[in-house]
């Protein structure tokens, strides 16, 4: 059975990138390189906040970007969800955007996702944040999902030699 891999607005963002700068640059590689050589190994699912942040604005790769997204199966946003999301703000785990952060999490969680695949190293990537997560999500009885960016997902485990 293959794991499930949530996947936040950010990781089709970069994919479709057009900066130059050496860092977009390399989050752009890294994630074509998961996305076409990677991918097939997980369950890939997205939600609808993923979604309607990348029909949001006006942006040259907006119709590739939505594209690549476009078969993955939906999340449901439930009841359940949303109040996740509030417990999570009400904890201060994620910034008070319930739209964002808080939201993609709270799906991955409610849904368990094993990964959240994403390139917010901010507030969901974030290893001095992961204890907080697994607190809160260990109290509300959630799966905690390994919150990782493309390149954490590139090997394949092995296994002990």
């Amino acid at each position: 059975m293959k794991s499930r891999v949530y996947i936040e607005t950010s990781i089709p963002s970069y994919y479709c990138e057009i900066r130059e700068d050496a860092e977009s640059v390399a989050k752009k590689l890294l994630t074509r390189e998961w996305w076409d050589n990677h991918r097939q190994y997980y369950e890939l699912v997205t939600a609808p906040p993923v979604i309607d942040e990348l029909e949001r604005g006006n942006y040259p790769t907006k119709s590739d970007t939505l594209e690549l997204v476009r078969s993955l199966p939906v999340l449901e946003m439930t009841e359940e969800t949303e109040d996740i999301v509030d417990e999570y703000l009400r904890h201060h785990l994620m910034p008070k955007d319930p739209k964002g952060d808080a939201l993609h999490l709270a799906l991955a969680s409610y849904y368990n996702c094993r990964f959240l695949l994403t390139w917010n190293c901010q507030h969901l990537a974030n290893a001095n944040k992961f204890e907080h997560i697994r607190h809160i999500n260990t109290l509300l009885g959630l799966f905690v999902p390994i919150l990782t960016t493309p390149y954490g997902l590139m090997y394949e485990y092995q296994g002990e030699k």
